[in-house]
């Protein structure tokens, strides 16, 4: 079967978080870089990793890459690409583009000419002069760093945090892949009780309970090369069946989700039901003060307020300070906080043993880690 290489794409700081993912699926060949890592493997691998991948953005196909600083270099090495191995005669194949420090800066001219390329390599194979661009969707990037462009062809279609139960969004939500690699990051061990005591919609509990059942987060849904021709249907079939094998029906977990409002609460039990998981979750209106548990060595994890707005940092900051008192009398627990709050620390009174820089969408946050005492051997 056919080597090629892919691209997962991440935000900044998870790119590791992906690779250490590659590597459990078994896809050892990858280069990690900023915002992406790329890696070697079969053509089922298209399937399998969209279907598995929880931290990563999406999975493009690397049709080719080359030096262009004029836009001929990129006209005629764009055209030398085997676009034919891969686009079929009906396919609609529009094409976005980026360019970071290089000399062809004009995106919208970038993108007219590997589109005109493409049609001069497709008019080649097919012999025709126009086509209808009616069947399956093939986005063709074109993406320059530095003077190098990268041609790829995304197979995810819309991006990979889109699992499919959230269908309602509550206010400033978190994305399900930093709430999954939240939970990853934390090597949250699935026999232990997880809290998050600001819950909101559900993600960070709902990805917990995915990831702790072992259910592949794209389980539920499409992606755009489900409808390639040159992708077997028997592909994704053999994938999809062995994401349902692998899943641990039997296994309990104990899984609390908390917020002081009702109205979140209800979406979070919504967004539980959509993705299979509302049995092992248990939701709670609940402050943060009345938060207690009779369990030792558990996690929370979470993703409190971070005062962003105006006239709200003072109320973060007080949580912060009340956190300080609640989670104390948790002394076997481990804690595990994203905030973009500069004085987290401070205010919480405890230097994180460990902290990475992560992106909540635009905003740059700390992932705060308070290593809890390792529970005793049995």
């Amino acid at each position: 079967m056919a080597k090629i290489e892919l691209i997962a794409t991440a935000a900044f700081g998870l790119e590791a978080v992906v690779a250490r993912e590659l590597r459990q699926l078994g896809y050892e060949e990858a280069v990690v870089e900023n915002g992406k890592v790329t890696f070697t493997a079969d053509e089922p691998a298209i399937c399998r990793t969209n279907l598995w991948l929880r931290t990563a953005d999406r999975v493009l196909l690397k049709v080719g890459e080359f030096k262009a600083t004029s836009f001929e270099e990129l006209f005629e090495q764009t055209k030398a690409l085997p676009w034919p191995d891969w686009l079929p005669e009906d396919a609609n194949f529009p094409v976005e583009g980026k360019s970071i420090n290089s000399q062809l800066h004009s995106v919208p001219d970038c993108q007219a000419i590997v589109k005109k390329a493409v049609v001069e390599k497709l008019k080649q194979k097919y012999k025709r002069s126009w086509f209808e661009e009616k069947g399956p969707r093939y986005t063709i990037e074109v993406a320059l760093l530095k003077d190098t462009a990268t041609l790829t062809i995304d197979t995810s279609g819309a991006g990979l945090h889109k699992r499919g139960y959230r269908k309602l969004a509550a206010r400033a939500p978190l994305k399900e892949t930093l709430a999954a690699a939240m939970v990853l990051l934390s090597r949250w061990n699935p026999d232990r009780v997880l809290i998050d005591p600001f819950c909101g919609s559900g993600t960070i509990p709902i990805e917990a309970a995915l990831i702790g059942l072992n259910i592949a987060p794209g389980l539920y849904r499409d992606f755009a090369a489900g409808n390639w021709p040159n992708l077997p249907q028997m592909w994704w079939q053999q994938a999809r069946e062995e994401a349902e094998s692998l899943i641990e029906n039997e296994r309990t977990l104990r899984i609390i989700g908390t917020d002081s409002d009702d109205e979140v609460l209800s979406l979070a039990r919504y967004h539980a039901r959509q993705a299979k998981v509302e049995g092992q979750i248990h939701f709670q209106r609940q402050p943060l003060a009345q938060m207690r548990s009779q369990a030792k060595y558990g996690y929370v994890i979470g993703n409190p307020p971070y005062g962003e707005r105006l006239g709200e940092l003072r109320e973060a900051e007080a949580l912060y300070k009340e956190m300080r008192q609640v989670f104390g009398a948790l002394d076997t627990w481990s804690f595990y906080i994203i905030t973009s709050h500069p004085r987290f620390e401070q205010l919480f009174g405890r230097r994180a043993d460990k902290k990475r820089k992560l992106y909540n969408g635009r905003i740059q946050c700390n992932f705060y880690q308070f290593f809890g005492p390792k529970p005793p051997r049995p």
